[in-house]
């Protein structure tokens, strides 16, 4: 097993840091003061992240993107992850890959000039209750009218929406009746393509979050919101499905990002502990601090080895939903573990301002939440575990 990266990985780990350290790292301090990310900003970086080719880089190469493989794309996210995120996000966009499920024509429409820079989009889930349990949602879409072309009429609410007050259209996910099965009832789940500016859709604004400023949520709100039969993603009723197959790897983006910031919290640990002194030497050499940084290496590159393996199966093909799980599982608790022992070692001075230790810290919270929550993941892993030993 080769675990070498190659020259074309490496020169894309190379690229995409520089630009990290010299385009987005400038921006945090005011991100993270301010809470806001300015559209000038916005719009300069992301004219520079185009002209880098690191803009839109997930999507193939046949649609204006870099073509990356599965694990060369990880390697991407975890450069661009020690960053803001809303800088990362924003300034160097990668559009959802269920775009892709759409037609030519709304691909057209929604996927190529989200590849170009010219439109963002957002995706729109989870419910004030419905969250894990995507099959509980309580907003619907009902067809006004017989036939594949009749209108659709959406009525609910959706919140935690990230930056959907930046998007110009939502992918947004609503009951469309019921089905009997041998477990009990299952609501049908169909996805829509949602415009700005359509009557009856609302976009409010969302909750303050401690994790990731400048990277905001919306509550979407939707009142007899009219679509026609060409808004549907996919094929109606089938929703579900379409999130399944395109949505597969949005859990391994999150681990990678983890990777990118727990890096960065543990170089800050080791300067510092090298160069801090107490007692007449530096703290690195007392055992209190140094098997800290041995178990952080440690945990980092468990997590790094589990997420990588993850990708490279996913582009052979074998990866299962344990095995993404395993690594998005990994990886979130890891940061959470090396962010805090990162300002451990660095005392009061960790929780400051002036290191980014303290946003770190602040924005691990929120991984082991969203893209499915540490309980949920567990779960995922323990029935692949247990369903070949049921009768």
């Amino acid at each position: 097993m080769d675990f070498a990266l190659t020259p074309e990985q490496s020169l894309i780990v190379d690229t995409t840091r520089s630009f990290v350290e010299n385009e987005l790292y400038p921006h945090e301090a005011e991100v993270e003061r301010t809470g806001v990310l300015r559209r000038e900003v916005i719009e300069a970086v992301k004219a520079r992240a185009i002209a880098a080719g690191l803009y839109a880089a997930n999507m193939p190469a046949d649609v204006g993107g870099a073509g990356l493989d599965t694990l060369t794309w990880l390697l991407y996210e975890k450069e661009l992850g020690r960053a803001n995120y809303a800088l990362h996000w924003t300034c160097v966009a990668r559009p959802s890959n269920i775009l892709l499920a759409g037609t030519p024509a709304q691909r057209e429409r929604y996927l190529l000039p989200c590849v170009r820079g010219e439109k963002w989009d957002c995706l729109a889930m989870t419910e004030p209750g419905a969250g894990s349990d995507l099959r509980g949602m309580k907003a619907t879409a009902r067809r006004d009218g017989s036939g594949e072309r009749a209108d659709w009429v959406l009525n609910g609410t959706k919140h935690f929406i990230s930056h959907a007050d930046l998007a110009d259209f939502a992918i947004v996910f609503m009951a469309t009746g019921e089905e009997e099965t041998p477990r009990g009832r299952k609501k049908f789940i169909t996805a829509f393509f949602v415009d700005k500016g359509v009557k009856g859709f609302t976009v409010r604004d969302g909750y303050r979050s401690v994790s990731h400023r400048g990277y905001t949520n919306a509550v979407l709100e939707f009142d007899d919101c009219r679509l026609p039969a060409d808004a549907v993603l996919g094929e109606p009723h089938k929703g579900f499905e379409v999130a399944t197959r395109w949505l597969g790897a949005t859990r391994l983006q999150v681990a990678a990002t983890c990777l990118g910031r727990a890096e960065r919290a543990f170089a800050h640990a080791c300067g510092w502990a090298a160069a801090r002194e107490q007692f007449g030497q530096p703290i690195g050499k007392f055992q209190g601090v140094a098997f800290k940084l041995a178990d952080m290496a440690m945990e980092m590159k468990a997590a790094e080895l589990m997420v990588l393996e993850a990708g490279w199966k996913y582009d052979q093909g074998t990866a299962s939903d344990a095995d993404m799980a395993m690594a998005k599982l990994k990886a979130t608790e890891m940061l959470a573990f090396v962010a805090d022992e990162a300002i451990q070692i660095h005392g009061g001075m960790g929780l400051m301002e002036e290191l980014p230790l303290e946003r770190i810290w602040r924005d691990a919270r929120v991984e082991r939440i969203w893209e499915g929550t540490s309980e949920i993941q567990r779960h995922i892993i323990s029935r692949a575990l247990l369903r070949p030993l049921e009768s």
